[in-house]
C-alpha cells in the first residue's frame, strides 16, 4: 500500500513484520472456507489456551470460479531455518514469481505450510514492476534460498522501500483461503513479482531445528475489469510497553536493556520500533508502563473498511479498533475481547464501514504478563520488559484493516 493511502504519521506496512491479512469481505465481501474452517466470530477462545501454535488449516481451497485460475508455486527447494546470533527466530524471503504477462488481480491466497512446528507466520508482498530487478539482486547476491529479512523484505531497492512493496496477504494459525464475492482484488502488473516472508520460531524446540521446511503457495488470480476495485491493507499498530510482574526480576526487566536485546538480535531497524511508536502514538511523551496500551491513526483519505483482524504475540489478551472514540460517531469496528494466538482468524465486519479526513482509528491492545509463567514456550525464558520486536517472546499490538479507496 502506498504511504499516503495510510493513516497518517505511521509507518508504512512493508515496515510491519506480523500476521494478518488474510482477505475477506463481509456483505458484499463474503469470507468463504471449505470444511468446518469457516468462522467469523469476534470472540475467539480463550488466550489460555496457546500452545506454540497449531499450525495451518488443512481445509482444501473452494472451486475455481468463472474466469479465475489457480497458479501454484512451491519453494525452489527445502531450508532449514537458521536464526542469527544464538537466537530462536529467523524471517526468510524469497522470490515467486507468478508469470504475468498482463494485468491481473489476486483475489485469494492460501499458504501451506509443510514444517508446522517451525512456521510461525507468512506474509505475501507484492512488488510492482520497477521494484522487480532489485528483488531479483537482492535473491541472487545472498548464497542458498532467499534471504534473511527482519523488518519487511529486506531489499534496499527504493521502490520496494518506499513502500511499493504491498503486503497483500498473511498465513497464521487457523488462516484459509479467503474469497471475494465482488469485482475487487489486488493489482499486479505485468513482471510484477511477490516476496514471500517466513516467519520460522524455534522457541518450543530450544533453539534447534526441527528439520526443513518446503512451504507452498497458491495463487487465485482473475483479469478483473474496468470496474474492478483495488484492496489495500492497512496496519494500525501501538506500543508494547509491558513491565515485569511483581515477583519478577532479572536484568532484562530493565526497559532500556531490553530494547537493547531487540537491537541485538533483529537489527536498529527492528529495535528502533518501540522508541518509534512511543514517540508517535504518545505525542513524544515518555513510555507509558502497563498492560493495555492504544495509538490514534488519522485518516486521510475517503475509504471503505471491509475487514480486520488483530494480531499478537502469546501474552496477548483482547485487541479493539474503534473510529472516532469518545465522540457522536464512535463505533466499534473490531473487537477480539479474548484473543487467541491459535485462532487469528479474519472477522468480517458486519457491514462496510466508511472513513474519510478528520476520522480517527484507535487501536488499543491488552497484554498479560502473568502467562509467561503458563506457558511452555515462554516460562524456561527469563523474564523481561516486553517492547514491540519480532521475536515470538517479543510483542506486537496491530490492528489490520482490509480496505479500498473511494474516489469521493
Amino acid at each position: 500500500m502506498a504511504v499516503n493511502a495510510a493513516p497518517s504519521g505511521k509507518a508504512p506496512p512493508g515496515r510491519l513484520r506480523l500476521a494478518a491479512a488474510t482477505i475477506a469481505l463481509a456483505m458484499a465481501f463474503a469470507v468463504a472456507a471449505c470444511g468446518s474452517d469457516t468462522d467469523n466470530s469476534a470472540a475467539p477462545a480463550a488466550t489460555g489456551s496457546h500452545s506454540a501454535h497449531a499450525g495451518g488449516s488443512s481445509a482444501p481451497p473452494q472451486p475455481l470460479r468463472a474466469g479465475e485460475r489457480f497458479v501454484d508455486r512451491k519453494m525452489a527447494k527445502a531450508y532449514t531455518p537458521a536464526p542469527p546470533k544464538g537466537g530462536t527466530d529467523e524471517y526468510r524471503c524469497q522470490v515467486i514469481d507468478p508469470g504475468l504477462t498482463k494485468t491481473t488481480f489476486l483475489i485469494g491466497t492460501q499458504f501451506t505450510p509443510e514444517n508446522v512446528a517451525i512456521a510461525h507466520h507468512a506474509i505475501v508482498y507484492a512488488v510492482p514492476p520497477g521494484g522487480a530487478a532489485a528483488v531479483r539482486e537482492q535473491d541472487a547476491k545472498t548464497p542458498g534460498l532467499g534471504w534473511q529479512c527482519f523488518g519487511g523484505t529486506g531489499v534496499a531497492g527504493a521502490e520496494v522501500e518506499e513502500g511499493d512493496a504491498s503486503w497483500v496477504d498473511t498465513w497464521a494459525p487457523g488462516a484459509t483461503e479467503t474469497l471475494i464475492d465482488q469485482d475487487a482484488g489486488y493489482k499486479l502488473e505485468p513482471g510484477s513479482l511477490l516476496v514471500l516472508q517466513i516467519h520460522y520460531n524455534l522457541l518450543a524446540t530450544d533453539g534447534k531445528s526441527t528439520g526443513s521446511d518446503r512451504s507452498a503457495v497458491r495463487l487465485r488470480l482473475t483479469d478483473g475489469t474496468p470496474q474492478t476495485r483495488e484492496l489495500e491493507t492497512w496496519s494500525l499498530d501501538a506500543p508494547t510497553d509491558l513491565p515485569c510482574t511483581a515477583d519478577e526480576s532479572g536484568p532484562l526487566c530493565n526497559r532500556a536493556a531490553s530494547v537493547a536485546d531487540v537491537r541485538k538480535r533483529f537489527g536498529a531497524d527492528v529495535g528502533g520500533m518501540a522508541d518509534e511508536q512511543v514517540e508517535e502514538c504518545n505525542q513524544g511523551g515518555a513510555p507509558k508502563p502497563g498492560d493495555t496500551q492504544s495509538c490514534d491513526h488519522k485518516v486521510e483519505a475517503p475509504t471503505t473498511l471491509f475487514a480486520g483482524f488483530g494480531h499478537m504475540h502469546m501474552l496477548g489478551r483482547a485487541i479493539k479498533v474503534e473510529l472516532n472514540p469518545g465522540t457522536p460517531k464512535a463505533k466499534v469496528v473490531l473487537d477480539v475481547p479474548k484473543f487467541n494466538f491459535d485462532n487469528q482468524r479474519l472477522i468480517a465486519l458486519p457491514s462496510p464501514v466508511e472513513v474519510g479526513p478528520g476520522d480517527t482509528l484507535r487501536v488499543t491492545c491488552t497484554h498479560d504478563a502473568k502467562l509467561r509463567k503458563l506457558l511452555p514456550q515462554l516460562k524456561k525464558l527469563p523474564p523481561r520488559y516486553v517492547v514491540w520486536g519480532d521475536g515470538t517472546s517479543d510483542e506486537m499490538c496491530t490492528g489490520i484493516m482490509s480496505v479500498s479507496p473511494r474516489k469521493s
